[in-house]
C-alpha cells in the first residue's frame, strides 16, 4: 500500500521528481546578487557626481531603469512646504502633475514629504485621497505614481516620484526597489547641495574680494571702507551685495540709483 501523501514513485515530499525545488531559491537568490550589485554601482556613480542637478538627473534615470513598471520620473522639490518644483523630469508628465500638485496642494508627493516615507497611487483615475488633483493627473497620462521622501530640511523637502502610464504599474517589489535608490540618492543629494554651497561661498568671497580691491585702488581707502560703499550702493539701488559686487567686478562701476517712473 502507498503511504499517505506519497505520489506514484514513493517520493512523499509532494514533488514530482522532475522538479527542482532548489531552482526558484537560487533564482532569487542570483536576483538578490543582481540588485545589490546594481544599488553599489548607483551609490558609486552618484558619489562620484559633485553637482547637485547632475545627481538628480541621474537618480532620475536609475530609478526609471531599475525600478519595475516605472515610465516616468522626477525629483519634486517643495520649497516653503508648499510650491511643488518638478527636478531633471524624464518628460513633461512629471512636470505637468507636480504643476498640479502645486495648484491644488494636494498629492502624492506632499503626502509623501509631510506624513509618509512611501506614497502609492495604484489607479488615479479611482483614487480618492485627493480627488481634483487625481482627475487632472489621470487625465495628463499618470496612470499610477509611487512618491518616496528624500529629504527634509527646514520647510524644504525633496520627494522622488516615479510614475506609470497603466494603472497598477507598481508591485511591492517596486516600492522595494525604490527605497533601496530613495536612501542612496539621500545621502549622496545632501552631500552634493553641501559642496554645491560651499563652492557658492567661496565664489561670493572671492567676487566681493575682487569689487573691494578695486574700489581699495581707486579711492586710496581701507577694505573696512570699500566693504562699506559696496553694502551702501546695495542699499541704495536695492541690489543684492553679490549683484553689485559681480557688476563692478565685471564693469569696473558701482550700478546707479535706480529712479522710479
Amino acid at each position: 500500500m502507498v503511504a499517505s501523501g506519497a505520489g506514484p514513485t514513493g517520493n512523499d515530499d509532494g514533488h514530482d521528481p522532475g522538479e527542482h525545488p532548489e531552482t526558484g531559491k537560487e533564482s532569487n537568490d542570483q536576483e538578490l546578487e543582481g540588485l545589490a550589485e546594481q544599488m553599489s554601482e548607483l551609490a558609486r556613480s552618484l558619489q562620484a557626481k559633485d553637482d547637485p542637478q547632475e545627481v538628480l538627473a541621474h537618480l532620475v534615470r536609475a530609478a526609471i531603469e531599475l525600478v519595475p513598471g516605472a515610465d516616468e520620473g522626477s525629483i519634486s522639490v517643495v520649497e516653503g512646504r508648499r510650491d511643488v518644483q518638478s527636478q531633471a523630469p524624464s518628460s513633461d508628465l512629471p512636470e505637468q502633475v507636480d504643476a498640479l500638485q502645486s495648484e491644488f496642494n494636494q498629492g502624492p508627493c506632499l503626502d509623501a514629504v509631510y506624513e509618509h516615507g512611501t506614497v502609492s497611487v495604484p489607479d488615479m483615475v479611482s483614487e480618492q485621497r485627493w480627488p481634483d488633483f487625481s482627475r487632472k493627473a489621470a487625465e495628463l497620462g499618470a496612470a499610477s505614481m509611487l512618491s518616496f521622501q528624500l529629504y527634509v530640511e527646514g520647510d524644504n523637502l525633496g520627494a522622488l516620484n516615479l510614475y506609470g502610464r497603466k494603472p497598477d504599474a507598481f508591485t511591492e517589489e517596486s516600492e522595494q526597489v525604490g527605497l533601496l535608490i530613495a536612501s542612496h540618492a539621500a545621502i549622496a543629494f545632501a552631500d552634493a547641495q553641501k559642496l554645491g554651497q560651499m563652492r557658492d561661498a567661496i565664489r561670493s568671497r572671492d567676487v566681493i574680494g575682487q569689487a573691494k580691491g578695486i574700489l581699495m585702488e581707486r579711492y586710496g581707502i581701507t577694505a573696512q571702507n570699500a566693504f562699506i560703499m559696496l553694502t551702501q550702493a546695495s542699499s541704495h539701488t536695492n541690489t543684492k551685495l553679490l549683484d553689485v559686487a559681480e557688476h563692478l567686478a565685471t564693469t569696473g562701476a558701482i550700478p546707479s540709483r535706480r529712479h522710479r517712473t
